[in-house]
């Protein structure tokens, strides 16, 4: 952060910390290689907090800068949390959120990926969405991870006002995320204060760890805050920002006031406001509203910590601990003036966690060979820990490296269902030769627990150079297609609380999202575009199924009639020099022979990749439709409750 943006201090040495023991690797004649050294006494996580009202805009093209990437080794953070507050949330926009990903989400998975950040949990209230973030090689020590959600707009109806939380434990320690947005205006303070309050108190979790949200060891809480600057007129605040005495507003500020007389906010801590006041500006400049209201500047955006043991030292500049205590230290608090799209300017915190480590080994072990170069080495063996609580519904996932959260994967097998002691010993799975991904590329196995709704456990890296079949491989429809076309590839994102790797069994969130199984009488179909880089957690969802739209079929035995030259070079073998050929086209009355110069033999939407994402089809029409197909001779396939029409019963490293 630059001097006139916040205040940095410089990051501890990495040589204080290593990853943990993730997976280990089979050496020579099959033994596993020792994992890696894991965490010492005390772990030193970074963890980065931002928050920013967006004010209804579209994402910008870069965010970079707001995460703080790219600064150097030394700076990297191990986990990031993003608050944002005023996400477009009109009807027709949270309609087509329902069903993909909001763009919000989308960027900055897309922006953290290569950085090898997964996302870890999210949750949305109408325009408040907050995500959590962490490094791949960290997600078997983040467990027991939950959310939920607090509306206080319009008497606690509308949730335009409220909080939404992240909780979940870090290494054995329950830390929670809190993003609020509480009511504005000056007079508003006591409002706000009864907001945070209900917020407080409604919030509870499962489990006797941590039920409220502070009983959490750590707690950080931001957002947009609203706290306004009393008394002073806003020709002495201009002054003071423009001469940069900022510390002349501090004593002014309501939220400082409050921190030392509201008992709800005892033990809340917060760095120095050394940066101008975030709200509020003219969109797409960095001058102070202009507008006939000329709304006084303020600290509206804030980011806060609170320790829940009263005898722990915390402190902006942090010292070190004895044995046994928890220790936060701000390393930077910082606004982000480059950001011109909203009336509020973002802000970003940098915070060292240090507390002693109370797990240094992950739940589930994998090892796996250094390379699959052939489909019979596609072994994975694993060991689970003592009392970790498995399930019949747990599974191995195939990840290519840069993988964007736990349901991106490529293929995956279920794990082993044995009981008793015989769970602790060495298990052993294998994926099939068909759902392997053909090419090179570098790929992760991950464990991932239904019961806890996260991963168990990683792999590091290892390679995976499969040959290509012959028939239909290139460039685009292999694995290893480029990282930018996998960018275009449909993402669903799965419910926070989603106990499947199915999105057929997703389980509904406690949000009052709108929902398309709300509208009777429509099916929703996926397109039958097959695309090899689909990013859809099924993979049913890459296969055609027939009778889904009007097919165009090339028979063979009726390519050979007279008249024009093949156009296609497969053609030529089966059909004579200077011959013309028809086209079977199904319709719903029946198959039909057309010519090739037919508009409707050469306009296939298969071939020219123009399918639309979505379909929308009257059940009576859709159901009407396959029993002509049935009638027609196409047999007819077993269908599960929850897959689209024409699925077929799941197979292994298929869903569910």
């Amino acid at each position: 952060c630059p001097p006139s943006r916040g205040r940095c201090c410089p990051r501890p040495s990495p040589a204080t910390t290593s990853r943990p023991g993730r997976a280990a690797r089979p050496g020579p004649g099959g033994c596993p290689k020792p994992p890696p050294a894991t965490y010492s006494s005390f772990v030193l996580p970074s963890i980065t907090v931002v928050t920013w009202n967006v004010g209804t805009a579209m994402p910008p093209n870069d965010v970079t800068s707001l995460l703080h990437l790219n600064t150097g080794e030394t700076n990297d953070a191990d986990m990031i949390a993003i608050g944002l507050q005023e996400v477009n949330s009109k009807i027709n926009k949270r309609l087509k959120d329902a069903l993909f990903t909001d763009q919000w989400s989308e960027l900055f998975m897309d922006v953290l990926s290569p950085f090898h950040f997964i996302l870890v949990s999210t949750v949305r209230m109408q325009g408040v969405i907050l995500l959590v973030f962490a490094k791949y090689y960290h997600l078997p020590f983040l467990q027991d991870i939950q959310t939920d959600c607090t509306r206080t707009g319009l008497g606690g109806y509308w949730g335009n006002k409220g909080g939404v939380s992240v909780r979940l434990s870090i290494f054995g320690h329950m830390v929670c995320f809190v993003n609020c947005h509480l009511p504005a205006h000056l007079e508003k303070t006591e409002q706000r204060k009864e907001d945070f309050a209900t917020i407080l108190h409604l919030q509870q979790f499962e489990g006797r760890a941590a039920s409220g949200i502070l009983d959490h060891d750590l707690v950080f809480w931001f957002g947009d805050l609203n706290f306004r600057i009393e008394s002073l007129d806003i020709r002495f605040v201009k002054y003071a920002i423009d001469n940069n005495i900022l510390s002349q507003l501090w004593e002014k500020d309501q939220l400082n006031i409050a921190k030392s007389s509201w008992p709800v906010l005892s033990g809340f801590q917060e760095g120095p406001l050394n940066f101008p006041p975030t709200f509020k500006f003219d969109v797409g400049t960095n001058k102070y509203d202009s507008s006939a209201k000329k709304r006084k500047p303020a600290w509206t955006d804030r980011i806060l910590w609170k320790i829940k043991s009263p005898s722990a030292g915390l402190g902006v500049g942090g010292r070190r601990p004895s044995r046994g205590v928890l220790l936060v230290s701000q390393l930077c608090y910082c606004s982000h003036m480059e950001y011109t799209i909203s009336d509020h300017k973002p802000v970003a915190a940098i915070f060292a966690v240090q507390f002693p480590s109370k797990a240094d080994k992950p739940p589930v072990e994998i090892f796996v060979a250094d390379e699959w170069s052939r489909p019979e080495q596609a072994v994975v063996r694993y060991k689970m820990a003592a009392g970790f609580h498995r399930s019949s519904w747990d599974w191995i996932g195939l990840y290519r490296v840069g993988f964007r959260h736990p349901k991106d994967y490529v293929s995956y097998v279920w794990a082993r269902s044995d009981d008793g002691e015989r769970c602790l010993e060495m298990q052993q799975v294998m994926f099939s030769e068909e759902v392997l991904p053909k090419g090179k590329g570098e790929y992760i196995l991950g464990y991932y627990s239904n019961t806890s709704s996260s991963i168990a456990g990683v792999t590091e890296p290892f390679q995976i150079s499969l040959p290509r079949s012959e028939e239909g491989s290139s460039p685009t429809d292999s694995s290893g297609s480029s990282s930018e076309e996998e960018d275009d590839s449909t993402l669903v994102l799965l419910a926070p609380k989603s106990r499947s790797p199915s999105p057929g069994k997703m389980k509904r969130h406690r949000s009052r999202s709108p929902s398309l199984a709300k509208f009777q009488g429509l099916i929703l179909r996926p397109s039958s575009r097959d695309r090899g880089t689909s990013r859809s957690p099924s993979p049913q969802s890459r296969r055609g199924h027939p009778g889904d739209i009007p097919a165009i079929h090339l028979p063979h035995e009726e390519l050979g009639c007279r008249g024009a030259k093949p156009k296609e070079p497969g053609l030529a073998a089966n059909s004579p020099e200077g011959s013309s050929f028809y086209q079977t086209v199904r319709e719903p009355g029946g198959p039909r022979r057309v010519s090739a110069d037919n508009p409707l033999a050469r306009a296939d939407p298969r071939n020219l990749g123009l399918l639309p994402a979505l379909r929308l089809e009257l059940i009576d029409q859709a159901l009407g439709r396959r029993r002509e197909s049935g009638d027609q001779g196409h047999p007819c396939r077993r269908m599960s409750p929850t897959s689209p029409l024409g699925c077929t019963t799941p197979k292994e490293g298929s869903s569910p």
